[in-house]
């Protein structure tokens, strides 16, 4: 990702908990993979590589297309 595709600053969600969704979500990765084996592991932890990279390269493509729009109402 490169720096210009972030949004700074960041959108601020009013009443949301950082630490309790930390929390949370470490608490779900636990649960996936505290009974897998070493290949189920890295083969997880793989799949999670691909789909953060999948997720960050929508989210440029919308902030691209976002900005487009915005410069032709411009």
């Amino acid at each position: 990702m490169k720096t210009h595709d972030m949004i700074w600053p960041p959108e601020i969600i009013p009443d949301f908990d950082v630490l309790k969704w930390k929390q949370e979500t470490q608490f779900q990765i636990y649960q996936e993979i505290k009974d897998l084996t070493t290949e189920e592991w890295l083969a997880y932890l793989r799949q999670s590589r691909e789909r953060g990279e999948q997720r960050r390269n929508d989210l440029a493509k919308r902030r691209k297309l976002k900005r487009k729009n915005k410069q032709k109402t411009s």
